[in-house]
């Protein structure tokens, strides 16, 4: 009834984090190439994460 008072686990903050930077990501594949692959770095290891705290 009331979920907007839960608060999220690492796991959900961690997966907010991901898609967060997969965005950025493709936002910037376009227009610069480094910025996106650095982005794609930080949202794989977010990934490595996230599959460790299963």
């Amino acid at each position: 009834m009331f979920s907007f008072f839960k608060k999220k686990t690492q796991k959900e903050k961690l997966e907010d984090k991901f898609k967060k930077l997969m965005k950025e990501w493709h936002e910037l594949s376009s227009i610069n190439r480094a910025a996106s692959d650095q982005k794609y770095a930080e949202a794989q290891d977010i990934v490595k994460l996230i599959n460790a705290n299963k």
